[in-house]
């Protein structure tokens, strides 16, 4: 799958992508965006094609830009001027990725933000993952929602927005996504992966669940991980269970690694559960049990893979947690 900020395709989302326009159009565009789903539906996709959309200056009604435009071309190499991106970072000193969004780099987009566009347009920020701000460099970007900078623009991306600051979340306009619906999802499919059988196309776009990014994950690492992820699912597992599960989601074949999908597939379909769960009436605090878990999930995978820690410790741990809830 391409990287958002080079990827031209994007399908679905209609009405978020008439909210930017209009608001662009009009001339009333808000200075800050929370742009929040499920992962892998498009999010990040959809702030870059608007980041691009804005500093081309172009009308389209679908936010495209060429490929073959100046724009495109540097906002894929991450050197147009007047755009800043601001996700977790490689320490220099570990070289290992952050496992969160840190102060300096917040005050390098707030610094970027107050500077005149260099091509007298607008400036944008992408705020990748904007729910991985540690407290500190949360707190410096409500001092730039609350005092936006003219011609400016902050676009957050989040797949847990309710691990925002609710100060954030009020002085953002709010532009949530659902997921994709399956003949989106067929379309994308056929684009990214044109060389997938009917049946696996077809298994994938049930299994993804609207979501994109997990069904190219799935047709990268193996769809049996997702018979894993149903099997936990269904009824807890014995701790001899649990430590094979691990076991096989911890080894890496032929360079693949299935942590990263096993924990996403956990994730939707732990999300999935609770959605049956409430519309079945379940209390509300059986309800809120499982959402903490959903974003306990979220935590333990951005820590495992951002400080390199244990995988095999982590799905034991993430299994026993879901057995007790």
């Amino acid at each position: 799958m391409l990287d958002p900020r080079a990827n031209p395709h994007f399908r679905g989302h209609e009405s978020a992508v008439a909210a930017l326009h209009h608001a662009a159009m009009s001339g009333r565009l808000h200075h800050g965006w929370l742009i929040s789903g499920q992962p892998g539906i498009g999010k990040a996709t959809l702030a870059f094609r608007f980041a691009r959309w804005l500093l081309a200056g172009e009308s389209s009604a679908d936010l495209s830009v060429p490929e073959t435009a100046p724009v495109f071309r540097r906002v894929a190499a991450g050197t147009h001027p007047d755009l800043f991106t601001v996700e977790r970072r490689v320490n220099v000193k570990t070289e290992r990725l952050q496992s969160e969004i840190v102060i300096a780099t917040v005050q390098e987009a707030s610094a970027f933000m107050r500077l005149t566009p260099a091509e007298g347009g607008w400036r944008v920020v992408v705020i990748d993952g904007a729910e991985d701000m540690n407290p500190n460099a949360a707190n410096a970007l409500l001092k730039v929602l609350e005092e936006p900078p003219a011609r400016a623009i902050l676009l957050l991306v989040s797949s847990a927005p309710g691990r925002l600051l609710p100060t954030i979340r009020s002085r953002c306009r709010a532009l949530p996504l659902a997921p994709l619906p399956e003949t989106d999802m067929a379309a994308l499919l056929a684009a990214y992966a044109p060389d997938l059988g009917g049946e696996e196309h077809a298994r994938l776009v049930r299994l993804a669940e609207g979501s994109i990014g997990t069904a190219l994950s799935l047709a990268e690492d193996g769809i049996a991980v997702a018979g894993l992820v149903d099997e936990v699912l269904a009824a807890p597992v014995s701790p001899a269970r649990a430590q094979a599960i691990a076991d096989n989601v911890a080894r890496a074949v032929e360079g693949v690694d299935k942590f990263d999908t096993f924990m996403t597939l956990l994730r939707a379909g732990l999300a999935a559960h609770t959605r049956a769960a409430a519309r079945a009436g379940q209390p509300a605090a059986q309800l809120a049990g499982r959402v903490a878990l959903w974003q306990e999930f979220a935590k333990l995978e951005h820590e495992v893979l951002g400080l390199n820690l244990d995988k095999r410790a982590a799905v034991i741990v993430a299994l026993s947690q879901l057995h007790r809830t």
